[in-house]
């Protein structure tokens, strides 16, 4: 596999697994990583892109969302998200749960400049912590 079509791959699946439609970013960074023909840190950095304008898409569409959704959820989501802002976000890695952070945290209008800081830092962090544990793996049976 061409180094550039790794990176294509892994972007790929990286925005898809932000969105709402079902991914596994995670297997395929490490699949990569395991074949060694690609720079961890250049897989960590287009998985983490990719995966923070997938949530920003999510974003966006919850800022095209009517104004007063119907539902038992979106209150209890709607009084944590308000608790903590858009340091929620920093859960957004998190499956389904931190699709419904972005949606709800663009239905509530939250600054760009801290939705995409926090965004981005929390989606990074997840590709930094399953790279970390690939590599101590990859020594463990070395």
């Amino acid at each position: 596999m061409s180094e550039m079509l790794a990176y294509g791959s892994l972007a790929a699946s990286s925005f898809l697994s932000a969105t709402l439609l079902p991914g596994s970013s995670e297997v395929l960074l490490v699949a990569l990583m395991l074949a060694g023909k690609s720079s961890t840190v250049g897989l960590i950095f287009v998985a983490a892109v990719a995966n923070t304008l997938g949530g920003l898409t999510n974003i966006i569409l919850g800022r095209l969302l009517p104004s007063r959704p119907q539902g038992r959820w979106h209150h209890t989501a709607v009084a944590w998200l308000q608790r903590f802002g858009p340091a929620a976000l920093l859960f957004s890695w998190l499956p389904v749960i931190g699709d419904l952070l972005c949606v709800i945290a663009g239905w509530l209008r939250f600054s760009w400049l801290p939705v995409v800081l926090f965004l981005a830092v929390g989606k990074t962090l997840r590709y930094i912590v399953v790279a970390i544990a690939t590599l101590q793996g990859m020594e463990w049976w070395h």
